[in-house]
C-alpha cells in the first residue's frame, strides 16, 4: 500500500512541474511576440523618419537647381514610392514645397504655394518643405484593410 502512495505522489509532482513549465513557456512566447511586433513597428517609424529627412534634403537641393522666376521651373511637388506600401513593406512619400519671398522670386509659382511676400528685393528666398511618409503596419492581421500611418516633417529652409 505504501508503494502505491509514493507512485501517486511522484505522478502529481510531475504533472505540477509540467503545468508550471507550460505556463512559463506560454508567458515567454507571448512576451517575445510582443517584442517582435514592437521592434518591427519601431523599425518602420525610424525608416519613415529617415526617408522624410532624406527627401527634405533632396527637395532643398532640387529647389536650388531650379529657378522659381522662370515659367515651369517652380518646383512644388515631389512624389515617390519605395517598395509596395499596400503589402506592408513599402512607403509612399509626398513632398510639398511652399515659397516665401519677394514677388519677383515667386511669380511663376502657383498661388497656393506662395505663403507671403517680403518687403524688400534683397530678402532671401525661403521655402517650407512638408514631407509626408505613409506606410502600413507590417504586422497588421488584415493588411489589405489596414490604415496607413503617416509620418510628417515640416522644415523651413533659407535658399
Amino acid at each position: 500500500m505504501r508503494q502505491i502512495q509514493r507512485e501517486a505522489f511522484s505522478m502529481l509532482t510531475t504533472i505540477m512541474v509540467i503545468l508550471m513549465m507550460a505556463t512559463v513557456a506560454a508567458f515567454v512566447l507571448g512576451t517575445s511576440s510582443k517584442i517582435i511586433k514592437e521592434t518591427t513597428s519601431q523599425f518602420q517609424r525610424e525608416q519613415a523618419a529617415l526617408y522624410a529627412k532624406s527627401y527634405t534634403e533632396y527637395a532643398v537641393m532640387a529647389v536650388t537647381a531650379n529657378d522659381s522666376r522662370v515659367a515651369g521651373e517652380c518646383l512644388e511637388n515631389i512624389d515617390a514610392t519605395i517598395g509596395d506600401p499596400s503589402e506592408g513593406n513599402g512607403y509612399n512619400i509626398r513632398i510639398r514645397i511652399a515659397y516665401i519671398g519677394h514677388n519677383d522670386w515667386i511669380t511663376e509659382c502657383a498661388d497656393t504655394r506662395e505663403l507671403g511676400t517680403s518687403t524688400t528685393e534683397n530678402s532671401p528666398l525661403n521655402i517650407i518643405v512638408d514631407a509626408y511618409v505613409e506606410y502600413k503596419e507590417a504586422d497588421h492581421p488584415d493588411i489589405d484593410n489596414a490604415p496607413y500611418t503617416t509620418y510628417h516633417k515640416r522644415t523651413l529652409q533659407k535658399i
